[in-house]
């Protein structure tokens, strides 16, 4: 038995919802969706501004490398005069102050405000190294793997779980006391070469389900060679969970290098980190807390603000993930709708100027 609906019956909310986020994405390519959502995303905005803001102001106020910065200190001169009593910050609020050490002195008069800006410098290399290093083993490790599948599958994983099945914060201790006096960056290397087995995993996931598309099969009919399917064809398609997986995997290795650093297993002096500055300093902690709470600040600053970034980036490639129109907008949309449906003419405009990558890849 067949049932009408009277052309007085109000849409389906859902059906007006998606009528709305289709007329959004009509005409544009997939790259520009990302973009589009990516931008609609407030907190990743907000993110986004906070740490460029932070990777400026520690770039210029010490500088880096031979290019000289704008603050006055370096951060390792000793037996500077005390600003003030203790050592205390100079950095006032009401009235507004800046002064000479406005993250206070430590108890030898270096300035905190540009050793802070050194740790920052050193804990963002860390951060961005980890990143690029285990981004490149993780792709590599499960591309190969979720591809060819059998033996190399099976060989791979194994070894991907006996590095899982290890404390990260062991192998990350053992690996600082044994690198001792070996640079930043090749502490940062690593640290990479153990952190990129959840990104692996993630990966072989996406490419055991796009091995089995429509168009790789063709690829493969067409002669193209594993090779080409995989970078060419089946990589573009797994973009969006390996940039998602590298930002957050970014956001921990800054956490992780802070809690190698505390224990003294991370950067050694001279060369400065946030966590080693909250190793220093943490005798003072009830005397002098300035000393502790600005290494701490920048931490969380850096950490959140890159966790704000991976969140939109996830919300952007996400296809299943829809922004709710505004009330206004919902009620002028049922209001056509229904119009529509009275004169029986076509609704809100279809997938006809929908622009798609034929290999369904982001186009980036």
């Amino acid at each position: 038995m067949s049932t009408s609906t009277s052309p007085e019956t109000p849409p389906p909310v859902d059906k007006v919802e998606n009528a709305i986020e289709l007329q959004d994405v009509v005409g544009l390519s997939q790259g520009q969706i990302v973009r589009r959502r990516f931008f609609r995303h407030k907190g990743a905005l907000v993110g986004l501004a906070v740490l460029g803001a932070t990777i400026v102001l520690a770039l210029t106020s010490v500088g880096f490398g031979p290019i000289p910065g704008w603050w006055m200190w370096t951060g390792y001169e000793t037996g500077n005069p005390m600003s003030n009593p203790g050592g205390a910050p100079t950095l006032s609020v009401f009235p507004p102050a800046w002064g000479d050490h406005p993250f206070g002195q430590d108890e030898i008069g270096r300035d905190i405000f540009a050793r802070v800006m050194h740790g920052v410098q050193t804990s963002l290399m860390v951060m961005f190294v980890i990143g690029i290093v285990a981004g490149v083993i993780g792709v590599l490790v499960g591309s190969v793997a979720g591809y060819f599948r059998g033996g190399r599958d099976t060989a791979l994983m194994r070894f991907t779980d006996l590095v899982i099945t290890v404390p990260t914060i062991v192998i990350g201790a053992v690996i600082g006391k044994l690198s001792g006096q070996i640079s930043a960056p090749i502490f940062a290397i690593s640290l990479g070469l153990i952190l990129w087995t959840t990104l692996s995993r993630l990966v072989r996931g996406e490419f055991l389900a796009l091995r089995e598309r429509e168009f790789v099969d063709a690829a493969r009919v067409a002669g193209a060679s594993s090779r080409r399917i995989i970078f060419k064809h089946i990589l573009p398609n797994a973009v969006g969970t390996i940039i998602v997986s590298t930002t957050l995997l970014m956001s921990s290795a800054i956490l992780l290098e802070t809690a190698l650093s505390y224990l003294g297993f991370g950067i050694q002096p001279p060369e400065i980190s946030l966590g080693q500055m909250i190793q220093q300093y943490q005798q003072a902690f009830s005397t002098r807390p300035w000393l502790f709470w600005w290494p701490g600040i920048f931490i969380v600053i850096i950490a959140l603000s890159v966790n704000f970034i991976g969140d939109g980036l996830r919300d952007a490639f996400d296809p299943r993930q829809k922004r709710i129109p505004s009330e206004r907008r919902m009620a002028k949309a049922m209001a056509q709708d229904a119009s529509v449906a009275r004169t029986g003419l076509s609704p809100l405009p279809q997938q006809a100027g929908h622009t798609n990558n034929p290999t369904g890849g982001f186009g980036l």
